[in-house]
């Protein structure tokens, strides 16, 4: 005990408290950040006057699809890119820690021994030795801030790693959901084509009998067989495009293509009606609106960093300990020493570089701020865009839906007159193609609307809690 007590010094503590002092009542030079104004409106054009579903973190809960929320879960658990941004998080995290110690004396323990021999040519020939035991301190004061300004710059800017975080995060699952939406359209594309062949196929078998019976044409065999191949070359192109869908969903996962698949099967998620809220909500909803603005604080604590480098910069050091020739008498009370003093650099010329230094800061600044303006103009239009899409997509549905009926009610006609042999295969065939048409339509319109509501959850920031503490899976 007595050795540390030595070490340390008598004069070090009340140096502390000085400096602490000092720093606590300094001022911070730069400007302090404040929100640049943009532009905003009282509410969205397009927002649904329906009764809407509150739009939840887990918002992928609101399809009702079992098979989505899966995914989902596993994404978060397992996907590379968020993996990736968690670890520029505690890549942020670490420089914010770094720059914080700072504001702490620095405290090295340098024990050292030495044993010299002078120059016999110089008028010496002696051999000595020198041992030590010293504790070295050292404390920046932070008289202008330059320590507040540079924690604040790793501090927003750790903070814009975060929201980074949430954007990939956010970016992923969104991506995960559409290919899965994708993916069933392609589904329920293979069902309609499939049941397409069916009928074109027992068409055929019907037209070969006429035929024979003297009812037909050989061209309209050939017509029966021309659409059958042109069936079966859509159904192979859709099968590779799922394909291939099925692929990307794989990766999204962490997983080999290879080593994933999911059964065929109809699409059985609702459509539910997002709350669109007010626009001011998006400048905390929006994890990209919030990374802009940490960066654009960031880039704000920079100015008052280079302005901080004009003024010059003190430092207590101090030291404390023994020294002695002989490592018996180290410890002893006659070997102690220490020293103690202020430091003063003052920058007098640089040559233009803290000059330089200011102006680019100011400019990267003036950067951040447009870039912020832009970001929050940017999400302004991609929630009125989705908006807009829904509202026009449920009305193509509507009109679809009559359509499709129409479609339906004109080919089991024709199909009876041709029958009947009241209407040529030409009828048939028109017949046919309108029905398909108006199937498939209504199945990318079901599937353009899925989209569009889960773009629209991402315009609105859903999946990201900026209140929530940072957090992911890892295995």
């Amino acid at each position: 005990m007595k050795t540390s007590r030595l070490l340390l010094g008598k004069p070090l503590p009340a140096v502390l408290l000085v400096a602490a002092t000092v720093a606590l009542t300094a001022c911070a030079v730069g400007p302090d950040y404040h929100r640049p104004a943009t532009p905003e409106s009282a509410a969205y054009k397009g927002a649904p006057t329906a009764a809407a579903t509150p739009l939840l973190n887990n918002w992928w809960t609101l399809f009702e699809d079992p098979e989505l929320a899966r995914l989902a879960e596993e994404t978060l658990a397992t996907n590379l890119d968020i993996r990736a941004a968690m670890a520029r998080v505690d890549q942020a995290r670490a420089l914010t820690r770094a720059a914080n110690a700072d504001f702490f004396p620095e405290v090295s323990l340098d024990p050292s021994a030495r044993r010299t021999r002078t120059s016999s040519n110089a008028g010496g020939g002696r051999v000595s030795s020198r041992f030590s035991l010293e504790a070295n301190a050292s404390y920046e004061l932070d008289v202008w801030g330059r320590l507040r300004r540079q924690s604040e710059y790793y501090r927003d800017t750790e903070k814009a790693t975060a929201a980074d975080y949430a954007v990939v995060l956010q970016t992923t699952l969104e991506e995960v959901a559409q290919d899965y939406v994708t993916l069933r359209f392609y589904d329920r594309q293979v069902e309609i084509l499939e049941q397409a062949l069916g009928l074109y196929r027992r068409q055929l078998e019907l037209t070969q009998v006429r035929l024979k019976a003297g009812l037909a044409l050989q061209t309209d065999v050939l017509t029966a067989r021309t659409q059958i191949d042109s069936a079966v070359n859509q159904l192979i192109e859709v099968n590779r495009a799922r394909a291939s869908q099925e692929h990307a969903v794989a990766i999204l996962l962490g997983r080999a293509p290879s080593a994933f698949s999911l059964e065929r099967k109809t699409l059985a998620a609702a459509i539910p009606v997002i709350p669109a809220g007010l626009p001011a909500d998006l400048l905390v909803r929006r994890p990209d609106v919030a990374a802009a603005e940490f960066k654009l604080a960031a880039a704000n604590a920079k100015i008052g960093l280079a302005k901080a480098n004009f003024f010059p910069s003190l430092s207590l050091t101090g030291s404390a300990g023994f020294e002695s020739v002989d490592l018996k008498t180290l410890t002893d009370p006659a070997s102690r020493a220490w020293s103690f003093g202020p430091s003063l650099n003052l920058p007098l010329f640089q040559g233009g570089r803290l000059t330089a230094a200011l102006k680019q800061a100011k400019a990267a600044y003036e950067e951040q701020t447009a870039v912020y303006r832009t970001t929050v103009l940017q999400a302004f239009r991609d929630v009125e865009d989705q908006l807009s899409d829904l509202r026009f997509l449920a009305e193509e549905a509507q009109a679809l839906e009559s359509a499709l009926a129409d479609a339906e009610e004109y080919h089991r006609l024709t199909q009876l007159q041709y029958q009947q042999g009241l209407t040529t295969y030409l009828q048939v065939l028109n017949a046919n193609q309108n029905l398909l048409s108006s199937q498939l339509s209504s199945a990318r319109v079901q599937s353009e609307r899925l989209t569009a509501t889960l773009r629209l959850i991402k315009a609105l920031g859903g999946g990201w809690d900026p209140q929530a503490k940072l957090t992911v899976a890892r295995n």
